[in-house]
C-alpha cells in the first residue's frame, strides 16, 4: 500500500491569496498535518471577521462626530423608506386661488384671467400655500420627500384638501360693528358660508365618505381657521400652529401636526458671536392682548425700565418688521409670551434670527418636537415666575456668554426646519410629520368598522382619542 500522498502547493508563480484569504505568515506557520478542509476552515472563518469588521465599521457605526443625530436620521427616514402616497383633491377655484381673488379685491386689486398672477399674501400662516405649490411641482423636483403625489385617488394613502382656510379667514379686510363691510361694488366674501361650501362638496365625494374622513389632511393653521365646521372634519389629520381654540375632542398631538408660522423678518445672515448683540433682552408686540396674553401687560410694567432691555408696543406693518429685525439681529435673548394663543410668529422670527428664544406660555405645543430638543435652543419660564419683580432679567443675566454661543449654535443647527422657502426645510418636514401617521390613520379606519354605536357622557379619548360619540356598526 502506498503510503498517503503529501499535500503539494501550487508553483509559486500561479499562487493568487484574495483579500479574504489568511496572511501568507500565517500559513508558513500552520502544522504540516492540517488537511485542506482545516485551511477550508480557516479562511472561511478570516472572511467571515473580515466581512463584520467592514459592517460594523463602516455600515452600523455611529455617524461622524460632523454629522448631527438629527440630520442622520432625517435623511435615513427619507431616503430608506417608501414614501406615503397622497391624492391632492382638485377643488373647485372657490377655495384656492379664487380665496386669494377676493382678498385682492377686498383691497382695491382686480380681476385677473391668469391664475399663475395672483399672488398668494405673504403672512406668518402661508404655510398652505406652501404646501399646495409644493405637491404641485414636478415629481424630479421633489425628491427626498416623504410623500409622493398620486393622480388616481385609488392609489392614495392619504387625501389632501387644499382649501386656504387661514387666508379665507381674512379675505375681507374691513369691519364694522362686527360686520364685514366690502368696498362700493365689490362682492361681499363669506368665510362661513365658503367653509359650509367646502364641506357640502367633501360630504359627495366617494373617498370622503369611504372611511369618514379619517384619511384626509387639512390645513388650519390660523387658530381660528375652519371654527365652522371643525367638527365635521376632526377625524382628519389638522395641521395647526397650536391647540388654543381647538377642543380636546377635535385635535391632539396623537392625530395632529403642529406647524410653525413664517417667520415675518429677515433670516440673520452672520456667524454665532455675542459682539454685536448689545441689547438683552428684546420684545416688540402688541402689549394688550386677551385671555392667556394678559402675561404682557404685567411683562411690560415689569421691564420697560430695565436696563438693556427694549420692550415695544408694536402692530404689525412693514415699519414694525424693520424694527424687530434690527432689534432681534442685535439682542441675546427674545422674549416671547403667550397671545391671544400660546404661540406667535415672533418665536421663528427669533429662531431665524439666532436671538434665544425666552419662551413665556404655559400651554404651548412646538413644531418637530421628534427632531427638535427646545431645551438646546430656548429657554423656558412658567408665568407665574416670569412677573416676579427682577426674576427674569436676573436670571438671562446670569447666562454666560459661552452658554449663549452655544444655544446660537444648536439654533444655526435647526433653523432650517423654520425656512419654508429652503428645499430642504419646513415643508419637507412638515411632510414627514403627516406621513408619520399614517399607521394611526389605518388603526382608526380599520377600529371604527368594527365599532357599534354607543352614547357617551363625554368625547371618548381612551382610544388614541378617537374623537367619536359612537359609530354604527357596517354589519
Amino acid at each position: 500500500m502506498n503510503p498517503r500522498p503529501k499535500l503539494r502547493s501550487p508553483p509559486p508563480s500561479s499562487v493568487v491569496i484574495s483579500p479574504a484569504s489568511p496572511p501568507k505568515s500565517l500559513i508558513n506557520k500552520m502544522p504540516r498535518k492540517f488537511t485542506r478542509s482545516t485551511l477550508t476552515l480557516a479562511t472561511t472563518l478570516f472572511s467571515i471577521l473580515a466581512l463584520y469588521a467592514f459592517f460594523n465599521t463602516f455600515i452600523f457605526s455611529d455617524p461622524p462626530n460632523n454629522v448631527s443625530s438629527v440630520s442622520f436620521s432625517r435623511n435615513y427616514n427619507t431616503q430608506n423608506f417608501k414614501s406615503v402616497k397622497v391624492y391632492m383633491y382638485d377643488l373647485p377655484r372657490k377655495f384656492t386661488y379664487g380665496v386669494i381673488e377676493s382678498y385682492a379685491l377686498a383691497r382695491g386689486g382686480e380681476k385677473q384671467s391668469d391664475d399663475s398672477l395672483l399672488k398668494y399674501p405673504g403672512n406668518q400662516h402661508s404655510a398652505e400655500w406652501y404646501l399646495f405649490s409644493d405637491l404641485n411641482r414636478p415629481s424630479l423636483e421633489r425628491v427626498g420627500s416623504a410623500v409622493t403625489r398620486v393622480m388616481n385617488p385609488e392609489e392614495a394613502d392619504l387625501f389632501y384638501v387644499p382649501f386656504f382656510s387661514s387666508l379665507s379667514l381674512v379675505a375681507n379686510p374691513i369691519r364694522s360693528n362686527n360686520a364685514v363691510v366690502a368696498p362700493v361694488e365689490r362682492p361681499a366674501y363669506s368665510d362661513e358660508e365658503t367653509q359650509e361650501s367646502l364641506i357640502e362638496w367633501l360630504e359627495q365625494q366617494e373617498y370622503w365618505k369611504r372611511n369618514n374622513g379619517w384619511d384626509h389632511v387639512f390645513i388650519c393653521q390660523d387658530p381660528n381657521a375652519l371654527y365652522k365646521v371643525v367638527d365635521k372634519v376632526k377625524n382628519g389629520v389638522l395641521l395647526v400652529s397650536d391647540f388654543g381654540r381647538l377642543a380636546r375632542n377635535q385635535a391632539s398631538l396623537v392625530k395632529d401636526v403642529i406647524l410653525p408660522y413664517s417667520h415675518r423678518i429677515n433670516t440673520y445672515t452672520g456667524d454665532i458671536g455675542v459682539e454685536n448683540r448689545n441689547s438683552l433682552l428684546f420684545f416688540m408686540g402688541n402689549r394688550y392682548r386677551k385671555e392667556g396674553g394678559k402675561i404682557r401687560d404685567l411683562l411690560f410694567q415689569l421691564l420697560e425700565k430695565e436696563e438693556d432691555v427694549i420692550i415695544k408696543h408694536g402692530a404689525q406693518s412693514r415699519e414694525s418688521r424693520r424694527e424687530a429685525r434690527k432689534g432681534m439681529h442685535t439682542s441675546k435673548f427674545c422674549l416671547h409670551p403667550a397671545g391671544d394663543t400660546p404661540s406667535a410668529c415672533r418665536l421663528f422670527d427669533a429662531i431665524v434670527s439666532l436671538c434665544v428664544p425666552v419662551i413665556i406660555s404655559d400651554h404651548i405645543e412646538l413644531p418637530f418636537e421628534d427632531v427638535v430638543d427646545y431645551r438646546k435652543i430656548a429657554i423656558f419660564v412658567d408665568s407665574n415666575t416670569a412677573v416676579k419683580p427682577g426674576f427674569l432679567v436676573k436670571k438671562l443675566r446670569k447666562v454666560s456668554m459661552e452658554r449663549v454661543l452655544e444655544y446660537q449654535r444648536e439654533l444655526k443647527k435647526v433653523k432650517h426646519y423654520y425656512e419654508y422657502e429652503d428645499p430642504n426645510g419646513t415643508v419637507k418636514e412638515i411632510w414627514r410629520q403627516v406621513s408619520l401617521k399614517l399607521p394611526l390613520v389605518r388603526l382608526m379606519i380599520n377600529r371604527d368598522k368594527r365599532l357599534v354605536k354607543r352614547e357617551l357622557p363625554e368625547p371618548d379619548c381612551s382610544c388614541l382619542c378617537s374623537n367619536q360619540t359612537g359609530i354604527l356598526t357596517t354589519l
